[in-house]
């Protein structure tokens, strides 16, 4: 699994200009799906993403997690985090899973996140033509592949 994690003020997914998932303070969650990805990654994914400390505490220093400070966690499936663009103009999406084995593990990384207390778990819809707004905070915005 892959995913770009940003911080934000605030964030939202619409599809046909209706949002379909919005947040305040949280993160935005860009979550690619890998053909080799399995419950593992999703579980392993979920505890990281949840518990990653990049929010300030009192004293201005990044040590607050989402789940620390219950915020909301918007998730929009992008496959195309796995875009090849090492040879010609045009990437190849090869490296990401066929959708019929990503949307389900998309959607038990949204489910993962809930029950490891995540109160305000949005998401996107996935396979839609989506547009995503977002208000980035710090800016903090970072990669992370799970170990596989």
């Amino acid at each position: 699994m892959r995913a770009v994690i940003q911080r934000v003020t605030e964030a939202s997914v619409s599809v046909d200009e209706q949002v379909v998932g919005e947040i305040g303070p949280g993160l935005l969650v860009l979550l690619g799906v890998g053909p080799g990805d399995t419950e593992r990654e999703v579980q392993w994914m979920a505890k990281k993403v949840s518990g990653m400390r990049i929010f300030q505490d009192a004293s201005g220093r990044m040590n607050d997690s989402a789940l620390d400070l219950n915020l909301g966690i918007l998730v929009v499936s992008q496959f195309t985090l796995y875009g090849d663009c090492r040879k010609g103009k045009r990437p190849n999406f090869m490296g990401a899973a066929a959708p019929e084995m990503a949307e389900p593990l998309y959607e038990s990384f949204c489910e993962a996140l809930k029950e490891l207390g995540i109160s305000d778990v949005q998401l996107g819809r996935f396979g839609a033509m989506m547009s995503v707004s977002l208000c980035n905070d710090g800016p903090v915005t970072l990669i992370l592949d799970s170990p596989n």
